[in-house]
């Protein structure tokens, strides 16, 4: 399995997530994934840069593959316009792009003041955003006239020699079959082997399933855990809030449903090599090609030390 790592939009500003991206690079991993938000979580994270401008840094400051994870084409940007970003994106990255796509937040999507459509339908208006976004990658002129959108005369003139993969998001069986259906990989943040069954089980058997996870390094656990909680509680919130509450102040109050506890189960926090390697690892028995990790709070260096030294040579 490879390990790559996970650059946090919502907490660092783009100057230092190309940094992170240079010491990653340096540390040994094997590629990068990066958040696309409009709005941080909470007010802790303090941070949203937007996303295509922060890639176009990193594909000049280091040769990693980045992937997306994930970017919404549905409601706060049309699919045309992410079909344009992701396709230059490729080009300036020599073909070491894919795009992580998903049904997205009320936090970021209401920002233009749309309605919130239900999970149905957004998965809905996400398989005619690929379609159409896998036209427009073609170089030719697209017209469409679909469900959800409408395109008229539109071309792309900068397209990369092989349009990027689309990695499709999912949180439960529903969406790891559509990610089966429409996409030629999958994203999750959850070991979970009954997900990349699904996926596999409905036209994924052979494509890519990338994971996520979270650490909060430090020598001192108990200190670790609090950070992890201050800066990410939302993460671990029950049932569809994740998904259903519009601003960050909410997340901040739904964040008392989260103990220290409950977020140390899914956070590897403190210095312990084997919870470190442990965690990654659970991935590989679900059944995940690639898992990328995501340090909480300011211990970068420390972090990329620990992991280029004690925990990235388990996985070769």
């Amino acid at each position: 399995m490879r390990v790559g790592y996970f650059l946090a939009s919502e907490e660092h500003p783009p100057g230092e997530l190309v940094r992170q991206a240079q010491l990653a690079e340096q540390a040994g991993f094997t590629g990068l994934w990066i958040s696309d938000h409009y709005h941080p979580w909470n007010q802790e994270q303090g941070q949203a840069p937007f996303v295509w401008t922060t890639i176009g840094a990193i594909s000049q400051a280091c040769r990693l593959p980045v992937t997306t994870a994930v970017t919404c084409p549905t409601i706060r940007m049309h699919p045309a316009v992410v079909a344009q970003a992701a396709a230059t994106t490729s080009v300036l990255l020599d073909g070491r792009f894919a795009l992580g796509v998903g049904t997205g937040e009320a936090l970021n999507e209401h920002v233009l003041g749309d309605r919130w459509p239900d999970a149905f339908e957004r998965r809905e208006m996400l398989a005619e955003a690929v379609v159409l976004m896998r036209r427009l990658w073609s170089g030719r002129n697209v017209n469409h006239r679909g469900t959800h959108y409408r395109v008229s005369e539109a071309r792309l003139y900068t397209v990369p020699e092989h349009p990027p993969p689309v990695y499709v998001s999912a949180f439960q069986a529903r969406s790891a079959a559509l990610a089966g259906q429409i996409g030629d990989g999958m994203i999750s943040v959850r070991p979970d082997r009954s997900l990349v069954d699904a996926f596999r089980d409905s036209g994924g058997e052979g494509k890519i399933v990338q994971g996520g996870s979270k650490a909060c390094y430090g020598t001192d656990e108990t200190q670790a855990r609090r950070t992890a909680h201050r800066l990410w509680g939302n993460a671990w919130l029950p049932g569809e809030l994740g998904q259903t509450l519009p601003l960050p102040r909410h997340f901040e109050q739904a964040t008392g449903l989260v103990t220290e506890e409950a977020v140390a189960e899914h956070a590897v926090c403190g210095d312990d090599v084997a919870g470190h390697v442990g965690r990654l690892r659970a991935f590989a028995d679900a059944g995940y090609d690639e898992v990328y990790v995501s340090q909480i709070g300011p211990t970068s260096e420390d972090f990329f030390r620990f992991y280029a030294e004690r925990v990235l040579p388990e996985f070769g």
